[in-house]
């Protein structure tokens, strides 16, 4: 006669933790580096907003016959921006905001470290 043991399959509670231990450890990884490249996005985006806004005010000084030293505001390089879908100057995508240069010859800048036009 066979006997039969009350063998039941399934995972111990140690075989489960070292599962969660392991996921645990990847996650801790993986974290920093998203909020890394997530802020380095940020950084590139807010300066390719940066770049268009000086290039914008270079066209206005140019068709509006100003020399470098004229001084302008956002809502005078507006029509010279790829305007966002409702109609507004792009923001930063991390919360800055930009201000224009005192003059046409001096970048816009952004209110956050780091965004800044090379």
């Amino acid at each position: 006669m066979k006997i039969k043991t009350g063998r039941r399959s399934g995972f111990t509670l140690v075989e489960i933790m070292i599962v969660v231990a392991i996921i645990g450890m990847l996650a801790s990884i993986a974290v920093p580096s998203y909020v890394r490249a997530r802020d380095a996005a940020q950084s590139k985006a807010c300066i390719n907003n940066l770049r268009q806004i000086d290039g914008a005010a270079q066209t206005w000084a140019l068709e509006a016959h100003k020399t470098s030293s004229a001084t302008h505001t956002l809502s005078d390089v507006k029509p010279y921006i790829n305007l966002d879908s409702t109609g507004n100057i792009p923001v930063c995508p991390a919360g800055g905001t930009y201000t224009p240069g005192t003059t046409v010859s001096n970048s816009p800048t952004c209110n956050i470290a780091g965004h800044i036009l090379p």
